[in-house]
């Protein structure tokens, strides 16, 4: 028996505008999955790169791929969960912008007493993408400098907490005053304002010269010549994002000569593709938010009809935080 859903979709791939709102017949949940009333939806950075196309997906199509609520309905050789359960998933394919969803049960988490729904949208995927970068990508240590770009946005937020509490010292990149005050609330011991200072030469005075073992970038095109000179030889340059377009093609002397640096370009998809790494890394956040290490940082709520609204927000970088969207 089939229910009426709620979700955003889009038919090309384009600006937010391609955006709009559509009414569905949702059938039952298939055998492995549970139906989600969803009462919060996580935006990031990401679903602008399905919706733009600079990430290849099937068409027509939804967007979004993290969200949270309480399962409805639960398919044949479902054990995990049961219905009422309060429960977020983060990843998977796109379409989250929905009031009502059937989700892989193999993909959803059940949210832990003591945390709202809201702030398990808003920082599952974000807090996940934390983890495997300080954690498992480069494992940052006790007083190792580390510089994060975006310190202002979701995931920079996070790590910035996360790194603070390993005990690294943590360099952020953040755009205006009221960006480089939030990033320094949230663990990072310097904050470089992009907008009014030279990066390279505030990472040349942090690092007396040495440069810096890790770059976490997520900007991509705009900030690779600055991320190479910033690191110390046998540097890591971590790829994780592209908000200004993709990098450069990394020749292989490029890495030579600037001082045997490394250079990888990580996934969440590779780094949560199981079950186990997913209820791991996903336990590992919850449990710091839950000792007070980490917070959500929510900044804006969109009514999921404004979605244009928040993709354009998202793009134009007028959002601090993780904002959602509320079905």
């Amino acid at each position: 028996m089939s229910s009426k859903a709620r979700v955003v979709r889009y038919a090309k791939a384009g600006g937010p505008e391609v955006l709009a709102m559509e009414t569905i017949d949702l059938p039952d949940p298939a055998t492995g999955e549970v139906q989600i009333r969803q009462t919060v939806v996580g935006l990031n950075y990401q679903d602008c790169y399905f919706r733009s196309g600079f990430y290849p997906a099937p068409l027509p199509g939804g967007v979004g791929t993290e969200a949270a609520g309480t399962v409805e309905k639960v398919g044949e050789g479902v054990t995990d969960f049961k219905v009422g359960d309060r429960v977020v998933y983060a990843g998977g394919a796109s379409g989250s912008y929905a009031d009502l969803r059937n989700m892989p049960a193999a993909r959803v988490v059940a949210i832990p007493d003591g945390m709202a729904e809201e702030d398990a949208a808003a920082i599952l995927m974000k807090g996940m993408t934390a983890e495997y970068l300080i954690t498992r990508c480069y494992p940052i240590k006790k007083d190792e400098l580390v510089l994060f770009y975006a310190a202002s946005g979701g995931v920079g937020l996070i790590a910035g907490q996360w790194g603070k509490h390993i005990g690294a010292r943590m360099i952020g990149v953040a755009s205006g005053a009221e960006k480089c005050r939030k990033a320094k609330e949230n663990g990072y011991e310097f904050v470089i304002d992009r907008s009014r200072e030279d990066v390279l030469a505030r990472v040349k005075e942090i690092s007396g010269g040495a440069g810096l073992p890790v770059v976490f970038d997520s900007i991509g095109k705009a900030t690779f010549d600055t991320t190479v000179e910033s690191l110390a030889p046998r540097g890591m340059f971590v790829s994780f994002g592209t908000t200004t377009g993709a990098p450069p093609p990394v020749e292989a002397s490029l890495l030579q000569h600037k001082g045997s640096l490394y250079f990888t370009r990580p996934t969440l998809a590779t780094y949560c593709a199981t079950r186990e790494l997913i209820l791991m890394s996903s336990k590992k956040l919850f449990d710091l938010f839950l000792a007070g290490k980490i917070k959500s940082n929510i900044g804006k709520r969109y009514a999921m009809s404004d979605a244009v609204q928040a993709h354009e927000d998202l793009e134009a970088g007028r959002t601090v935080g993780a904002s959602l969207l509320i079905p």
